[in-house]
C-alpha cells in the first residue's frame, strides 16, 4: 500500500540508533505515524522538525501496518520562528495538541487548512493566539463536540453572547448569565465575530474554554491530560 500527500510535521521521536517515529498532518490522509531511515542524518535531521512542510511517500504491506515515509523539503516554518521564543511555543503547543487528539488516519482537511494558516501568521504577535483557540473550537467540532454559540441556550437570543455553559457546551446571553457567572465559562467577543477587536482577558479566556471541553469531552475519557507543550505556551503568553 502506498500514497503521497504534503504533511506538515507535528512530532519527531528517535528511534534506534539512526531513525525516527514521526507524526505528521495530511489534508488527505489526516494524522500519520510512520518510520523515516536515516532521520539522524544532516539533511534530513534540519527538515524533520515539528512545523516543516514537507513532502511525504508512505509505504506499508497493510494500512494498519507501521508504514515507512520517505520525504522530500517543501517549506521549512521552523527556521523564522527560533529568534521568536513566543511563536516556537505557539507551534509546539499547536502540534502537541493535533498530536493528542486527533485519531490516527481520518481525513482533517478542516483542520490541516487552519493548522496552515496559524503557521502562516506565527509572527504576528497580535494575530495567532486567536487563531490558536480557533484551532482548537474547529478541533472539538470536527470530532464531534462542537461549541454551540449560534444563539443563548436558555432564552434563543442571538445577541449579547457572553458566557458558555459548561454543561452544554452552549452559549448563554449576559442577561441570563447574571444569576450564573460563578458557574459558567466566558465567552470571548472574538470567536463569535473575527473582526471583533480583542478585549485584555479574550486569549486567557479562550485558552481556558478550549481547555476545558478538550479536558471534559476528549482527554479525561481516555485518561489523558492536556499536553505540557501547550501548558509552557499559555505560561509565556499570560505573563506577556
Amino acid at each position: 500500500m502506498q500514497w503521497q500527500a504534503d504533511g506538515y510535521v507535528l512530532s519527531v521521536r528517535r528511534h534506534g540508533e539512526t531513525s525516527a517515529i514521526i507524526e505528521v498532518l495530511t489534508r488527505e490522509h489526516g494524522r500519520r505515524v510512520g518510520l523515516v531511515r536515516g532521520a539522524s542524518g544532516k539533511r534530513l535531521r534540519g527538515l524533520l522538525q515539528p512545523g516543516n512542510l514537507l513532502q511525504l511517500t508512505w509505504r506499508a504491506r497493510l494500512s494498519e501496518h507501521l508504514g515507512m515515509f520517505a520525504v522530500e523539503e517543501m517549506s521549512s516554518n521552523v527556521a523564522p520562528l527560533l529568534d521568536d521564543p513566543l511563536a516556537l511555543a505557539g507551534l509546539l503547543g499547536a502540534c502537541s495538541v493535533l498530536c493528542l487528539a486527533l485519531p490516527e488516519g481520518q481525513q482533517q482537511q478542516t483542520i490541516f487548512d487552519a493548522f496552515a494558516v496559524l503557521i502562516d501568521n506565527l509572527l504576528l504577535s497580535e494575530i495567532w493566539p486567536a487563531l490558536f483557540v480557533r484551532l482548537e473550537v474547529g478541533v472539538l467540532l470536527e470530532l464531534g463536540y462542537g461549541l454551540d454559540l449560534s444563539k443563548c441556550a436558555a432564552t434563543g437570543e442571538t445577541v449579547n453572547l457572553t458566557h458558555v455553559s459548561p454543561r452544554t457546551g452552549r452559549a448563554v446571553s449576559s442577561q441570563a448569565a447574571e444569576p450564573y457567572l460563578d458557574k459558567l465559562l466566558p465567552l470571548p467577543a472574538f470567536l463569535l465575530n473575527s473582526a471583533e477587536p480583542l478585549a485584555k482577558d479574550d486569549i486567557g479566556n479562550g485558552l481556558r474554554l478550549t481547555a476545558y471541553f478538550l479536558e471534559r469531552r476528549l482527554l479525561w475519557p481516555v485518561n489523558k491530560q492536556l499536553p505540557e507543550a501547550r501548558g509552557r505556551m499559555c505560561e509565556r503568553l499570560l505573563v506577556q
